[in-house]
């Protein structure tokens, strides 16, 4: 017997800000598609703008639906963040490079810290970690 279960999958980013780029439309393709393998489903058409991701899937009868709605809103949030997150690390490191004619003499950088796994991330402060 063959299922065609179709479902279009809609979430905006926080706010609705505008904080999807090229560079994150690029990640998110390749990590929403990911995790659609990895799920079984198959993501047949992907649509974004700055403020929203559209999806649509073709998922089994046997299909968790709400794992799979996890991993595709959630996961892609704390993974773009984290990614994100190394980009600014980067960015702030290279200021000398960026600002040459006000370098610092003398000062060779701060020495970075990192925090443990999974905790580097931003979290609101009505949001409990389970």
């Amino acid at each position: 017997m063959i299922d065609r279960i179709y479902c279009h999958i809609v979430w905006t980013t926080r706010n609705r800000e505008a904080l999807i780029d090229a560079g994150l439309a690029r990640f998110l393709c390749g990590f929403l598609r990911g995790v659609a393998s990895q799920e079984a489903t198959r993501l047949l058409e992907i649509g974004m703008v700055r403020t929203h991701v559209h999806l649509l899937v073709r998922i089994r009868p046997t299909t968790n639906v709400s794992r799979l709605l996890q991993r595709l809103k959630g996961g892609s949030a704390a993974i773009a963040g984290k990614e994100r997150l190394a980009a600014v690390r980067a960015y702030l490191r290279a200021q000398p490079l960026h600002h040459p004619d006000q370098v610092i003499m003398g000062w060779e950088g701060d020495r970075p810290e990192y925090e443990a796994a999974g905790t580097d991330e931003w979290r609101s402060e009505g949001r409990r970690r389970l």
